[in-house]
């Protein structure tokens, strides 16, 4: 297994907490992001607490389901110093 950089637990962990953020603006709750995007709930925290790699398509399917793209999720990650 791929021992992450401390850059790369950085970035996993302000990827999450940007997903929980929009997650929470868009009024849904984690189950109800993790059911829309076919993910099991332990999962969907795992990804938000930033302990996951989450795949493309994954991130693919969260931004579908929160109706924004990609670049939006990603802009600015992680946060400047």
């Amino acid at each position: 297994m791929l021992k992450l950089s401390k850059e790369d637990e950085r970035f996993l962990k302000a990827l999450g907490m940007r997903i929980r953020a929009i997650r929470q603006e868009k009024g849904l709750a984690q189950v109800g992001l993790a059911d829309l995007i076919d993910m099991e709930k332990p999962n969907m925290n795992r990804l938000e607490r930033g302990g996951t790699n989450p795949t493309i398509l994954t991130l693919k399917r969260v931004c579908t389901a929160l109706d924004i793209t990609l670049d939006y999720l990603l802009t600015d990650l992680p946060p400047k110093k």
